[in-house]
């Protein structure tokens, strides 16, 4: 079984990185969204797929911040056996995020280097030593 989500449902015209900067960002996305989706499908056992089509476009930091703080929050073994990332009309985009970012923020969370937060979020979900906790600003 598997739980599909559309980027377009969230906003058609994705922002830039950071909510300090742009309205639908990146940040905003993983924050309101994409963790607390995928922790959920975690805990059940299912496959979480992100389809990338028919938004007006995305800037790479969006794209960067949201699935790069899903890879700092749940490492990048976990989100690679629980999520897909689908695209017919991005098909780079998605590439990126699997060789780019993926590699990227694996170091960075080998590194304890911590994302940057621009706003106050809800609590956040992270796997630490096979164990959900909670997270908060």
């Amino acid at each position: 079984m598997e739980n599909l989500i559309y980027i377009k449902e969230f906003s058609e015209y994705p922002g830039l990185r950071h909510c300090s900067i742009s309205d639908d960002s990146g940040e905003e996305y993983y924050h309101s969204i994409l963790n607390t989706t995928f922790k959920d499908c975690y805990e059940k056992g299912l496959k979480l797929v992100v389809n990338l089509d028919f938004t007006a476009g995305y800037a790479p930091s969006f794209l960067d911040e949201a699935f790069g703080n899903l890879i700092y929050d749940f490492g990048v073994d976990t989100v690679q056996k629980f999520l897909e990332i689908v695209s017919e009309q991005e098909p780079d985009l998605k590439e990126m995020i699997l060789t780019e970012t993926f590699a990227q923020w694996e170091e960075r969370r080998k590194n304890d280097d911590e994302p940057k937060k621009t706003k106050e979020h809800q609590n956040w979900f992270r796997l630490k030593d096979g164990e959900l906790i909670t997270k908060s600003n």
